[in-house]
């Protein structure tokens, strides 16, 4: 049992405040179904397949459904993001997530859809993030996978926090997001595209700090369930 997933007490501690109230018969044991449930996203494995030590396979996938109808664990996400404490730099980008053929199979009904698309490397979906200067998730936004970074840079920018820089590819150099994030007093540290008659100036030592958002990119796809989507995106992100 050594190799199973457990939440420690200082981690507990952090997320009990999120947790909704019980009404009635207590719940199952927090750590014991959060752990579980943490396990299976992280190695991908179906809800029946969850080890004996966790429990019930049923009461896992329950109280992830449940919870996440909720929005519980959107607001845990949100809540622990927001206490990042970044005040100098951000950074954004964008990857692909695949889409397994079981996700683009299944037909949402109502809500934001599967948002799956398809592009040259497949049925995918598209992650948009922003990381603070340590490569830690601050702000995540999906969509299709064939939609422009434009349209997630947008989605992002009103929950940008009030920091010095914004550091970003070329992929979003644009007019109207420089003049965007200069009304907010952000800088921005973006390359030009090679097509502009007039050549962006830009900080190449700053720039350099961009692979931390790579880094969380691949840390975020160690979890089986985020590098290949299995579900729809209503249980899934």
């Amino acid at each position: 049992m050594s190799d199973l997933f457990w939440l420690t007490d200082a981690q507990m501690a952090r997320l009990a405040p999120f947790f909704p109230r019980s009404h009635g018969k207590p719940r199952v044991e927090d750590r014991r179904v959060l752990s579980g449930i943490i396990f299976i996203n992280r190695n991908g494995l179906r809800w029946r397949d969850a080890p004996a030590a966790y429990g019930p396979h049923k009461t896992l996938y329950s109280r992830w459904k449940r919870w996440s109808e909720k929005g519980i664990f959107a607001r845990m996400m949100a809540g622990l993001a927001a206490e990042h404490g970044e005040k100098t730099t951000v950074m954004i980008d964008a990857t692909y997530l695949k889409a397994h053929r079981t996700a683009t199979s299944m037909a949402q009904k109502g809500g934001r859809g599967r948002l799956i698309g398809r592009t040259k490397g497949g049925m995918n979906t598209k992650l948009h993030a922003i990381c603070d200067s340590q490569g830690r998730p601050i702000d995540l936004f999906v969509t299709a996978g064939q939609v422009s970074d434009y349209i997630g840079a947008r989605a992002l920018l009103s929950g940008l926090p009030n920091v010095k820089w914004l550091l970003g590819d070329r992929g979003y150099d644009a007019d109207w997001f420089r003049e965007a994030l200069q009304d907010k007093g952000i800088r921005a540290c973006i390359p030009g595209r090679k097509k502009r008659k007039t050549p962006i100036k830009y900080d190449k030592r700053r720039y350099k700090r961009r692979n931390r958002i790579e880094i969380m990119f691949g840390r975020l796809k160690d979890w089986r369930r985020v590098a290949t989507r299995y579900v729809s995106i209503g249980t899934q992100l």
